[in-house]
């Protein structure tokens, strides 16, 4: 058998293999459901509550194996018949251009994949979330943000693209280095900017208030040694009731933004804890940790890029004769996702641990058991699980489960009045 229909087969089984583990992960889970409430969460969950989020956790278990599977059949579909070179032949047709070729050839790609993944966020969004009184989106917002997320994704995609294109052109064998330079000033960039550049073209952001809140929390902020340049209110509820606060940022473009939602959930006490929490991430560094681990990942990935986007075999095994730098790109994407699986796995482990630890932070400077009312709150207005199964846990969560940081806090909060 020649090397390149064993690396087709190869790629088809790592396909198979990472669908049918996170169907395995996903049935586990669904066995773990409780049938009762966790009685920790009973003053958030009553008991009708909790039976519909029961069938909310059903219906998206049954959708989201039906969207799996269709996209799964679609893309074995397309690499059986050769569906990457036909699009590669008929972007030749249009353009040989060295940079306009890969352009036009992921512009497609991306286009298509768009286009086929409407109807499931459609339905996901006026059906699902509708139903169970989340769905705040107008068809109008819906189809808005898909534009504008397409238009963003086509100028800031195109741009990288274009780089690494360029760098592979005329960087010779060290291409990889360049192009890593190159993401990795954007990853910092976009990092710092983000909630000033990219953010307003989906959301409104105005800053707080003055009153009871800003105060509580700048009181908070002074006592926990950050300087608070100011707080910003999102629209959240233009398209969900889900509740969120984040932190962005750093130096003098760093940023607390909360959902409006998140306001209107929870006192003043509770939002100042979610608040210490986000706080906690900064004063602890791990956002420029994350930053650090993300550069280092991405240049591995594209060391070992380098190494094998040239090999023939790799562009022969998706049906091109001669070795293509976009399609060797799309196989040496399938080819390492066992390797990126298992590095993503390394960074929620370390995202649980950064949670552990800003919760622990919160709990210095705020009321311990006011973040475990808000967490509990909006754990159960977003109608989560409250009993994820520990396999699940591990592979797929970035924050520990609700029942465990609890946990956590309670021994925090009984070492600091020993």
């Amino acid at each position: 058998m020649q090397i390149h229909t064993t690396l087709f087969y190869v790629i088809i089984a790592i396909l198979l293999i990472d669908t049918i583990w996170g169907w395995i992960l996903e049935e586990l889970n669904r066995k773990s459901w409780a049938q009762k409430v966790p009685e920790r969460l009973s003053d958030v969950y009553p008991q009708d509550k909790f039976e519909k989020q029961k069938q909310y956790r059903k219906v998206n278990h049954r959708f989201g194996k039906i969207s799996t599977t269709f996209n799964l059949m679609v893309l074995l579909v397309f690499l059986w018949f050769n569906g990457f070179a036909w699009v590669d032949g008929l972007v030749q047709s249009i353009s040989d251009h060295w940079l306009l070729r890969p352009l036009f050839f992921f512009g497609i790609i991306g286009l298509v994949s768009l286009i086929m993944g409407l109807p499931f966020s459609l339905y996901q969004t006026f059906v699902i979330e509708e139903k169970f009184g989340f769905n705040k989106s107008t068809l109008k917002t819906f189809v808005f943000d898909q534009i504008k997320g397409l238009l963003l994704g086509a100028v800031v995609g195109g741009l990288l693209l274009s780089l690494i294109i360029w760098f592979y052109e005329f960087a010779g064998q060290w291409f990889w280095l360049y192009a890593w330079v190159g993401l990795s000033l954007f990853m910092i960039f976009f990092s710092k900017f983000y909630t000033t550049l990219i953010l307003p073209f989906f959301n409104k952001q105005v800053p707080l208030d003055e009153g009871e809140l800003r105060t509580a929390i700048e009181k908070m902020s002074q006592q926990a040694g950050f300087t608070l340049d100011n707080v910003y209110v999102m629209d959240g509820s233009k398209r969900s009731t889900k509740a969120n606060a984040f932190f962005s940022g750093f130096g003098k473009n760093k940023r607390i933004v909360l959902f409006d939602t998140l306001i209107n959930d929870l006192d003043t006490e509770e939002i100042v804890g979610v608040l210490a929490h986000e706080i906690g991430h900064f004063r602890l560094k791990h956002i420029v940790w994350s930053t650090i681990l993300g550069v280092l990942q991405t240049g591995l990935t594209l060391f070992l890029l380098g190494w094998f986007v040239n090999e023939p075999a790799l562009s022969q095994a998706l049906g091109v004769s001669e070795p293509v730098f976009h399609i060797g790109l799309i196989g040496f994407g399938i080819l390492y996702s066992p390797v990126s699986s298992i590095l993503g796995l390394g960074m929620t482990i370390f995202s649980r641990h950064n949670e552990y630890q800003a919760d622990a932070f919160a709990g210095k400077y705020a009321n311990p058991g006011a973040l475990q009312s808000a967490l509990k709150k909006i754990s159960a207005n977003a109608l989560s699980n409250p009993t994820p199964h520990p396999w699940y846990v591990f592979f797929n969560y970035s924050h520990p489960p609700l029942l465990k940081r609890l946990e956590a806090l309670d021994k925090e909060e009984e070492s600091m009045n020993c």
